[in-house]
């Protein structure tokens, strides 16, 4: 199969704590993008999470955080808060536990 390039504009600092994060996981970033872009084809949703090891330092996790949230911000599109995002997914928790009558 024929291979082509494609160019994806992003901020620097998330560049950054993107690719460090892809070597933590022992790839590359041009092959995260690809298996991303596989995955979405074949599942026709985003079908995966990708974690990296416990050891690893939550600060780069933050940092790409608040780095997507100040473009948002920059960007006039205000994001929510860690607060409410945590918030959201513990809501949305307890709905799926009701709904499957399970205890969280």
């Amino acid at each position: 199969m024929a291979q082509v390039s494609m160019t994806v504009r992003m901020d620097a600092q998330l560049k950054q704590n993107f690719d460090a994060l892809c070597q933590q996981f022992g790839m590359s970033a041009n092959t995260a993008m690809n298996i991303f872009a596989n995955a979405v084809v074949v599942y026709r949703k985003i079908p995966f999470e990708i974690k990296a090891n416990e050891e690893t330092d939550s600060q780069s996790f933050k940092d790409a955080f608040y780095a997507l949230r100040e473009q948002a911000r920059k960007n006039g599109v205000q994001g929510m808060s860690l607060e409410e995002i945590n918030e959201e997914i513990r809501q949305a928790r307890l709905e799926r536990a009701a709904k499957e009558k399970i205890a969280i």
